[in-house]
């Protein structure tokens, strides 16, 4: 379970510093582009559109939790395996998409703001904060529904308190950062995240792949090829927070193994691809 909390925490940390340089870059564009009477009207446009944003997501979420509850026995944990399976797959997307152009983000919504200012068009900026608000807030649904269905003895309190957790440690970083951005990398901080996440990412497809053999849609292939329970037990302590976050499998099958090495095949497939732009640059 301890594995699980620091999976939320992790992701919510993570999407709310996104969600955060979204909002700080529009919010600076206004500020430094805008006469005083039209910056306060683009900026209560600019925070118009993150509520909007944010009831976006919270209606995703309310929506997945809703269809779930209709759903009893084999097909409510095929639902969750399929849940689980995309939102491995979504997160392989996001940290693929932030690896390749991750720096154009500040370039797009700079102009995608400067041509709402240059219509008067307000309403274009409110579309364009609640879109950034909406996709981060309905990763982090999916995502929080996949780790939340691959780890069945985590409680609701448990879960908010970890997800709280990381949007105060989300906060803090980016005042951190925003602060000391000349002694504090946001190349460094995207690289690490980047990291934890493809292992996340890992962890949920084994996770996925457990209940795809639970449910006979897949075969083990072996009995288990070795086991180092001995020296890191993947079922508590810190042998069960490491299998949360990497994966890890004491006891594997060929299904298991198989499965592990084709992901970072993949990983390492989609990470070399020529790069559009330049690696993350700092925020502003």
């Amino acid at each position: 379970m301890t594995g699980s909390l620091g999976q939320i925490a992790l992701v919510v940390g993570r999407e709310s510093v996104e969600a955060l340089l979204v909002v700080g870059i529009l919010n600076a564009w206004i500020g430094h582009r805008a006469d005083p009477a039209s910056a306060r009207t683009g900026k209560r446009f600019l925070w118009a559109g993150v509520a909007a944003g944010l009831v976006a997501s919270a209606l995703l979420a309310a929506a997945m939790l809703g269809f779930a509850s209709l759903l009893e026995g084999d097909r409510e944990d095929l639902f969750q395996l399929v849940v689980t399976g995309f939102a491995a797959a979504l997160i392989l997307q996001m940290v693929t998409w932030m690896h390749r152009q991750g720096c154009r983000l500040q370039d797009e919504l700079n102009r995608g703001a400067e041509r709402a200012a240059s219509r008067q068009n307000w309403w274009g900026l409110l579309f364009l904060a609640a879109i950034a608000v909406a996709r981060e807030g309905s990763e982090t649904a999916v995502f929080l529904y996949g780790i939340l269905a691959s780890a069945r003895g985590t409680s609701l309190p448990a879960g908010i308190a970890a997800a709280a957790v990381g949007l105060a440690a989300a906060g803090a970083l980016y005042w951190l950062l925003q602060f000391g951005s000349r002694r504090f990398s946001w190349r460094v901080f995207f690289r690490v995240t980047e990291v934890l996440l493809l292992f996340l990412a890992a962890s949920l497809v084994m996770t996925a792949l457990d209940r795809a053999i639970g449910l006979d849609l897949a075969p083990t292939l072996s009995p288990p090829l070795w086991d180092t329970s001995w020296l890191l037990d993947d079922m508590a302590g810190i042998g069960g927070f490491v299998s949360a976050m990497t994966g890890y499998r004491a006891r594997p099958e060929l299904a298991s193994v198989l499965v592990y090495v084709l992901y970072w095949l993949v990983v390492a497939a989609l990470l070399s691809l020529p790069k559009r732009t330049r690696a993350v640059a700092s925020a502003p």
